[in-house]
């Protein structure tokens, strides 16, 4: 008797893995459009989003034969906006929120789609920082922001879904607890463990370089996600400025 709990969506959302590698192979035209119509049917609160896409693998992540961007689009409603005698007077940062939200959930119903018909995919999340360079080379017009990369082909590769935080330190009934230190543990053993036990760092020669005057104590035997991500929000980007100024320059200004 099967499992109530889980069925084929449930099953296909459990094992999503992001791929790197890809098969030298064409996406059919009839594909894309299922991908584009399904990542259209996710939730929306304004519809404010556009996609971009490229054919021109050479020049892509992991050379996939597809590559998305998905992209906040105030302009579109703009346009909508003003055959109706309308112009838009809500504040920037508040369409960003919006926009996001709608981007983010068209992004998702796309790799679920994607998967769903046998393909692989990834995330690139750095889109934002570069954000002045793809709207030149996509010819953006203003309140166009790209938002996140998405890879997308046949999968050359098979690698093991990446561990997840335990359950409770995911889902709070009710209210937020006190994370106390053995919570915290369990959680870092579970992460740690899990990506320690696929080699994941080695194989992808991903330990990042420590800066200052923090002395160097891991190798590839023990570092594993938690000093992993630590190193990235402890190092990276300690200004907003150069974020700000991407969303400047797209014609968002939230800082004024």
């Amino acid at each position: 008797m099967q499992d109530k709990r889980y069925n084929d969506v449930i099953d296909l959302l459990l094992q999503h893995r992001s791929i790197r590698k890809y098969e030298d192979k064409k996406v059919p035209d009839d594909i894309i459009e299922s991908i584009t119509r399904a990542g259209q049917q996710a939730a929306f609160a304004y519809q404010a989003y556009s996609v971009l896409l490229s054919r021109k693998k050479e020049r892509h992540p992991f050379h996939a034969p597809l590559y998305f961007i998905i992209c906040v689009d105030v302009h579109k409603i703009s346009k909508i906006m003003k055959t109706r005698n309308w112009k838009i007077v809500m504040n920037d940062l508040s369409c960003l929120i919006w926009g996001l939200q709608d981007a983010a959930y068209m992004a998702q119903n796309m790799v679920i789609a994607a998967e769903s018909l046998g393909l692989g995919t990834c995330y690139i999340g750095a889109i934002p920082y570069y954000a002045d360079k793809i709207a030149e080379q996509f010819n953006l017009p203003q309140k166009v922001f790209p938002l996140v990369g998405l890879t997308v082909g046949y999968p050359a590769e098979d690698p093991p879904t990446r561990p997840r935080y335990p359950l409770d330190l995911t889902l709070f009934e009710n209210e937020y607890p006190i994370l106390d230190e053995k919570a915290i543990e369990r959680a870092k053993k579970e992460m740690d463990d899990g990506y320690l036990s696929q080699d994941y760092y080695r194989k992808n020669n991903a330990k990042i370089e420590l800066s200052g005057d923090r002395e160097e104590t891991y190798d590839f035997e023990t570092y594993s996600w938690t000093e992993h991500i630590s190193r990235k929000l402890g190092q990276w980007e300690p200004s907003s400025k150069n974020l700000l100024e991407q969303f400047k320059k797209r014609g968002f200004i939230i800082n004024k």
